[in-house]
């Protein structure tokens, strides 16, 4: 999907939506003590891979690990003392949770916090460390949308004042702050910019920023594929709700993005990039591995992003922003498992097995090839004497050893049906 005229106003309803430089610049001193300046680091090994000048402005560094400390205090701070006596709300799945958190306990304040339940445990327990006595956590619905419709029930209620995550000036501009650290960081000299979305705050931020100040430098979004939210309404010309969103990216797993954000993100973005969910855990892996890097899901796309642009950044100047590395231990072998089916290494399949001696050493001496590997074999249910279905995983060295295995299965005669991730037989089996 192209987004051209950099100039247009939003469509559809929407309305006409600009941060300042002097917004942004006020934000940057209203952090200026709160906030750390993360590098921006050249990479050697992306820059060689990508025949590019790569650097990786590194927000995972920051103390809360993400860069929603920015928009989070920066809005926080700006409260009057009336608003202050009354506390804050917020919904987040994770990030901007730990921002407001570290807001109030800087700023003495009460804040309470409402998150997804699929939220991962080390961002919840992140989030009560950095807010102490002054936070209170709930955990309601399974998405971010979910919690923000009991958040703002909540504020109502309680008579006090939201934290939006994305869609307020103030968090925008102090996201933005981002954006004039590139700049500066940079002298100006940068070709491209890869941010991620998930509601839009950063990239609006930085791209209001950067494009104000040279309008020659191209911003590019990065949205995982299954919560594409900015993607489907830049391309509709409104702001569009999805109906499902894959939560894996929990970072920016979010059905409605704002209308300020879209405005903005519809004015100064060039393109929006779509990444699979698996291509971004190879790339979580690959991080790490080679370069000693914890991103996070929503971290891992503005990398991810790299691969899928490539003919267009040779020999330009690009900087991935790495938003977060607040990532959970746990998640590592979901993280290896995406990334192994995206790499096209591992399959699962039912096969029916004729009950009788002997069945399962053919498969492994005739079907599997010297270096395939079993990884999950269960009787699923023994429908008759004579067969017996089985679910089996099998994992390869390389992905191009898929259909050798599809032909010796064939050959022996095996019954066989293969899961796909899209099969409701695949969501409830493996």
């Amino acid at each position: 999907m192209q987004t051209n005229g950099e100039n247009r106003g939003s469509r559809g309803g929407c309305f006409e939506m600009t941060i300042t430089i002097q917004q942004i610049d006020q934000a940057a001193k209203t952090l200026e003590k709160v906030v750390q300046q993360t590098p921006l680091l050249y990479s050697k090994r992306l820059s060689k891979q990508y025949k590019a000048n790569i650097y990786l402005k590194r927000e995972d560094l920051q103390e809360v690990r993400s860069f929603k400390i920015r928009g989070a205090y920066n809005k926080i701070a700006s409260l009057t003392a009336d608003e202050k006596r009354r506390g804050v709300v917020c919904a987040s799945a994770g990030n901007h949770a730990q921002g407001v958190a570290l807001g109030c306990f800087l700023q003495k304040i009460k804040g309470v916090i409402f998150m997804p339940r699929v939220t991962p445990n080390q961002k919840i327990e992140k989030v009560k460390q950095f807010g102490q006595k002054y936070v209170e956590v709930k955990l309601v619905g399974q998405t971010f949308d979910d919690a923000s419709a009991e958040s703002k029930i909540y504020t109502q209620q309680n008579n006090m004042v939201y934290v939006h995550p994305f869609d307020d000036p103030l968090v925008i501009a102090g996201q933005g702050t981002v954006g004039k650290e590139i700049f500066e960081q940079s002298a100006g000299n940068v070709d491209i910019v890869i941010s991620p979305i998930g509601g839009g705050g950063l990239t609006s931020g930085i791209s209001s920023y950067l494009k104000q100040k040279n309008s020659k430098i191209t911003i590019i979004g990065t949205e995982p594929q299954g919560a594409a939210g900015m993607h489907s309404s830049v391309s509709n010309g409104s702001v569009t709700s999805l109906e499902t969103i894959d939560t894996f990216v929990d970072g920016a797993a979010v059905k409605t993005v704002g209308n300020m954000t879209f405005a903005i993100c519809q004015k100064y973005v060039s393109k929006i990039v779509t990444i699979p969910e698996g291509m971004d855990c190879t790339t979580m892996i690959e991080l790490y591995q080679k370069d000693g890097i914890i991103a996070e899901p929503a971290g891992a796309l503005s990398i991810s992003t790299l691969e899928k642009i490539k003919d267009e950044i040779r020999g330009k100047t690009v900087v991935c922003v790495l938003s977060g590395g607040n990532n959970d231990l746990l998640r590592y072998p979901e993280i290896l498992e995406r990334s192994l089916i995206y790499l096209g290494r591992k399959h699962y399949f039912i096969i029916e097995f004729a009950q009788k001696p002997g069945q399962l050493r053919q498969f492994v001496d005739q079907a599997l090839g010297p270096t395939d590997d079993i990884v999950r074999f269960e009787y699923i249910k023994k429908t008759n004497k004579e067969k017996g279905p089985a679910l089996v995983g099998v994992e390869l060295q390389n992905a191009k050893d898929y259909n050798s295995l599809l032909k010796r299965m064939d050959k022996i005669g095996l019954q066989y049906r293969i899961l796909q991730q899209d099969d409701l037989l695949y969501q409830y089996l493996v």
